[in-house]
């Protein structure tokens, strides 16, 4: 199934999604690698104010290529990065905040299925090596937080976004998980070759 979905969204509209449905998302999309992830974390685990709210936005694992023209920020390309990397902190995150859809590349493990599964979430997939199409989805720069700290792919850039997609539910709020079954059956497949 498809749909198209405005941000924020709630648990309800989440838990109708399922592994392998297809998203288009309209609304405000910020980019958090794995530096930002566990800024966020340490900044909140401290009592710090975080520059914005988690749970309004989708968080996309980008390190985006961007340019200033006159006062503004302009997205050149913006493809997705490796998920996995943020595996040992997605759980954390998303249970902290309610983040309620990541977007990446490559498929995510058990503990970020554990935690779309307890706290109504999903991970999706955008295709990689698409970065222009991202960018194309995205209307604007609205912000950027932890420029100086962290650098330029690592800041947090909060983007307005138009039907950003296609996002394909590789991990749905039920737990379901098509990177580890596709592994699974792989393995199975593998061994009887072997």
């Amino acid at each position: 199934m498809e749909y198209r979905l405005n941000l924020p969204v709630g648990a309800e509209e989440i838990e109708k999604i399922k592994a392998g449905d297809v998203l288009y998302i309209t609304g405000t999309m910020v980019t958090a690698r794995d530096e930002a992830h566990k800024m966020a974390i340490e900044k909140y685990d401290a009592g710090e104010e975080l520059p914005l709210d988690f749970s309004k936005v989708a968080v996309y694992h980008c390190g985006p290529i961007v340019r200033k023209v006159d006062d503004k920020w302009e997205v050149v390309a913006a493809g997705p990065t490796t998920s996995s990397r943020m595996e040992i902190f997605e759980y954390d995150f998303i249970k902290r905040f309610g983040t309620r859809i990541i977007v990446g590349k490559g498929g995510m493990g058990k503990r970020t299925a554990e935690a779309c599964r307890e706290f109504k979430a999903v991970y999706t997939a955008f295709t990689g090596g698409a970065a222009v199409l991202a960018a194309d989805a995205i209307k604007r720069i609205k912000d950027v937080f932890w420029l100086e700290e962290l650098g330029m792919p690592e800041a947090l850039w909060v983007m307005e976004v138009e039907n950003f997609g296609p996002l394909t539910v590789t991990i749905d709020s039920h737990g379901r998980n098509l990177t580890e079954e596709v592994k699974e059956e792989a393995r199975k497949v593998a061994e009887r070759i072997f």
